[in-house]
């Protein structure tokens, strides 16, 4: 760097930086060393505690059908989902592209977020449940937690409006509604490959109810 002044102002800065970590990391090692035996033993012991209360909620959730993107046989199927399970991300859909590019993302999105059931129902066979959650263009997002609609995720507006959009704009816009726990990052290997890029915007299906 040319200029000496602007070196030494960064350099400074680094070490008060450091400095700042280096006090951090001692009072870190001051509190265990304050810790006696029975301390460590009841660290130990809550840590063992989360960690079999950790294990038996994911079996609770894979015996629930976590871990997988299923489909909902009915609409009253719908009902012991939603009540099972405290997060549920329902897609409405019928056999078109847009619908089968939504369960490509969701079959990913069930194994990373095991916490959320991720099924789907076919909207033309659904006249009830369309009419009394408004469901009208598909695909259509359904987000539900504690038994109640949270948001919806309507088409591909909110995603770019085209169906090249990723996993992670899909992981980040269902997380705004608290159905997912999303830390920011996808647990994805950064490696994928996108659908063929095709305009669905003109493409996305309006149902009206056959209840109407």
């Amino acid at each position: 760097m040319d200029n000496p002044i602007v070196q030494e102002i960064l350099e400074k800065q680094v070490l008060t930086v450091v400095k700042a970590v280096e006090d951090k990391i001692d009072d870190e090692i001051a509190a265990l060393d304050k810790l006696d035996v029975d301390d460590l033993e009841a660290l130990r012991e809550r840590r063992l505690h989360q960690m079999k209360k950790m294990a038996d909620k994911r079996s609770r959730w894979i015996a629930l059908g976590h871990g997988e993107y299923s489909e909902i046989p009915n609409e009253k199927e719908f009902f012991s989902v939603v009540k099972a399970s405290d997060r549920v991300v329902c897609h409405f859909y019928r056999e078109n592209w847009p619908c089968k590019v939504v369960d490509k993302h969701l079959a990913i999105l069930a194994k990373q977020h095991i916490e959320t059931r991720f099924v789907k129902i076919n909207a033309e066979k659904s006249p009830y449940l369309c009419e009394k959650l408004r469901i009208i263009v598909l695909p259509t997002l359904a987000l539900v937690k504690n038994a109640k609609v949270e948001d919806y995720v309507v088409g591909f507006d909110e995603l770019g409006g085209k169906d090249d959009f990723s996993t992670e704009e899909l992981e980040e816009r269902i997380a705004k509604a608290q159905v997912i726990i999303h830390e920011g990052e996808s647990s994805m290997n950064p490696t994928k490959s996108k659908a063929p890029t095709r305009n669905v915007r003109k493409s996305a299906t309006t149902y009206a109810s056959d209840s109407e």
